[in-house]
């Protein structure tokens, strides 16, 4: 089983008592501004969620992680790396992805498990670039990927939703951690 310790944070495989308390993070509007269409998910498409999530581990040998704090074992939600589909001019490269509850936004637990999922892709997965997608307008995910040393690459349009994104990368051959 992949886990991955920070200073504060497991990063781990998803396991069934995960299921609510994602659920309750992915219900909240504010988390979800910025995902995709903006919807929240029930506790349905959670599950979902969290299948698909564990089938990109099984089939890409990377996922998107369970993060939790270590000095209380709570969840506090979902960072990690997954194949762009949806985006296939970035392919092959794995986008880096992230979603946590609110109540942890500001305390730098993103950009710690944006870094350790970045060093897991160089020093685990061998992979060579990363790629960041986030919605033109949502600062606080840019700043996490000004952190990580990304570097602004284009504006492209979502497929679906068209809502305007800004594209970062990262040769991960220059990664500096």
């Amino acid at each position: 089983m992949t886990e991955i310790r920070t200073p504060r944070l497991l990063l781990r495989r998803w396991s069934e008592d995960d299921l609510v308390p994602l659920s309750e993070i992915l219900a909240d509007p504010e988390v979800m501004r910025w995902i995709g269409d903006g919807e929240t998910l029930d506790l349905e498409e959670t599950a979902e969620t969290i299948e698909r999530w564990e089938d990109e581990w099984d089939e890409e040998g990377f996922g998107i992680f369970a993060v939790e704090l270590l000095a209380s074992g709570e969840l506090i939600g979902a960072v990690g790396l997954s194949m762009p589909w949806w985006l296939p001019e970035v392919l092959p490269a794995a986008e880096i992805t992230w979603r946590l509850g609110r109540s942890y936004w500001g305390q730098g637990y993103g950009s710690e498990a944006a870094h350790a999922t970045l060093e897991f892709a160089l020093q685990e997965r061998g992979l060579d670039r990363v790629v960041a997608v986030n919605r033109a307008g949502n600062d606080e995910s840019e700043n996490v990927i000004r952190k990580l040393g990304m570097a602004a690459e284009k504006d492209i349009n979502h497929p679906e939703t068209h809502a305007l994104l800004n594209l970062h990368g990262i040769d991960l051959t220059e990664y500096e951690g």
